[in-house]
This record gives C-alpha cells, structure tokens and sequence, in this order.
C-alpha cells in the first residue's frame, strides 16, 4: 500500500470519527430536547386537569345559566367549562361512597356547578385567587372550591424538575460543544502542514479557512440527519412502549424540532472548524512539531 493510500485512508477515518462524534454529541443533545419538550407537554397536561369548582345558587334559570357558561368559555384562562346539575353531583358522590345518601338523608343537599378546568399558565394559586375573586362578582355564583395545597404541590415539583433537567442541559451543552470543538481540532490537526504550506505561498486567511468551513458544514449535516434518524427510531419505540405520550406531541413542533437539531449540528461543526482553523493560522513553525 503506498504512502498516498494510507494518508487518503487516515483523512477517510478521521472524517468518518468526526461525523460519528457530532452525530452522538447530537444524538444526546436531542434525547434531552425530547425529554424537555414531553416534559413541558406534561406539565401543562397535569396544570390543565386542575379543576376548580364553581359551586351555583339554586333556581338559576337555564338561559342565564347558558349565558354565563359562554362568558367564562371566551374568557382568557379558561380552556373548558363543564356544567354539573345536582343530579349528576349526587350520583356521581354516591358511585364514590358506594351507597345512595340521598335516599338516606331524604333530599339532596349538593348545589349545581360548574368544573373548570384552567389553561396552563393560569394553574397557580396567585393566579386562582384572581381569578376566584372575579367569580365571585356574578349573582350566580355562591362559592369557588379549588384544592390549594395540591395546585402548591403540583407546580413547586413541576419547578424542581424543571431546574434539574435545565441545568442538566446546560452541562450537557457545555460538554458537548468541548467534545465537537476537540474532535474537529483533531481533524484539523493532521492538515497543519498543508495550512502552513498555503501560508507560504501568500493565501489569505479566508482562502484557507473556507474549505474547511464547508467540509465541516456537510459533515455537520450528516451527522445531523444521522441524529435525526436515530431521535425518530427513540420516539417511535418509546410510542410503542407508552402509547399515552402520543397524546403530549405536537406534529409541527416536532418538525421545527428535528430541524432545529439540523441547523445546530451545522453551527456547531463550522464554528468549532473556525476557531481550530484560526488557532493553527496563528501557530507558530516551530509548535508545529511539537503539539
């Protein structure tokens, strides 16, 4: 095998680690988006099944009643109102406690209501407290029940997970950027002579540089459709495993996603390529030979 041989094939596995590299760096950068991304799916799922009940005063006629339910439905924090007669209330209690109270205590005691179920960003204590006191204003309401201590509960765990999970991500980010960044330097190192040698012969820096550039940009394509491939295989098992979180996605994001993942591996490749390259423009002959 001649000496040209095996150069073209050392610059071939160089390459080949290079877009390994970058497509597992994104790989993992891209498990942990998923992860955040159902994360906030779930979040938001778990806020919006908060009910609170709006607890009515008695011989409300239905027009009023259809009217109120069409203003608290256009209002900003609402996302459904539900209408609970004292009918189903009772038997509702009565499959709850497993026997009849009505037919105990003579007469049926609970009230009409209206369960809301509240939009995510409106799911906190601070915001219910407004939101009951508007409530309160109208002549149909008597009173609004809400379970304090589990909206608090609910939205401190959903804030501690969510402080983990982005400083995590901010680790994660910081390494992988440093693996991309050692990885390219590693390619580059090898053509330090060639960079030199262009030097010489009067090249300017851009002349130099470009070519790298852009073969860093098709490898960071590579690797990013690679990632992209292998993040739809993950969800796609996970969807098989747990057939509930098809409920939390979101086709369109999911595709601004996976090309989000694209344009990352792209800038990530080219400007881990500039700075490797610029550092070799400035080197000086004689760390050439010993780096």
């Amino acid at each position: 095998m001649t000496e040209k041989n095996v150069g073209s094939g050392r610059l071939r596995a160089s390459y080949i680690t290079s877009i390994i590299s970058i497509m597992l760096v994104l790989f993992m950068l891209g498990l942990l988006g998923l992860i955040i991304l159902h994360g906030k799916k779930l979040s938001d799922y778990v806020r919006e099944n908060i009910s609170i009940s709006v607890m009515l005063k008695d011989n409300i006629d239905d027009d009023l009643l259809q009217n109120y339910m069409k203003r608290l439905e256009r209002t900003s924090y609402v996302k459904q109102a539900e209408f609970i007669s004292r009918e189903q209330a009772a038997k509702e209690l009565s499959n709850e406690l497993g026997e009849d109270f009505v037919q105990f205590l003579g007469y049926n005691p609970l009230p009409a209501s209206i369960d809301l179920q509240l939009k995510a960003g409106y799911a906190n204590t601070d915001s219910i407290a407004r939101i009951e006191k508007v409530l309160l204003t109208s002549n149909l309401v008597k009173e609004v029940v809400y379970q304090k201590s589990l909206i608090d509960q609910v939205n401190a765990n959903i804030s501690k997970i969510t402080l983990v999970i982005l400083s995590f991500s901010l680790i994660l980010l910081v390494i992988s950027i440093i693996l991309i960044a050692n990885t390219i330097k590693l390619s580059i190192y090898a053509k330090r002579f060639l960079i030199r040698s262009m030097q010489l012969v009067g090249a300017t820096e851009n002349f130099i540089r470009l070519p790298f550039i852009r073969k860093s940009i098709v490898h960071g394509v590579i690797a990013a459709l690679i990632a992209d491939m292998l993040l739809v295989g993950t969800l796609y098992l996970a969807q098989q495993r747990i057939p509930e979180i098809t409920a939390l996605q979101d086709i369109q994001q999911f595709a601004l996603f996976f090309i989000g993942v694209l344009v990352l591996g792209v800038i990530l490749s080219a400007l881990s390529t500039w700075f490797s390259v610029n550092k070799f423009l400035r080197m000086k002959v004689d760390t050439l030979y010993s780096r």
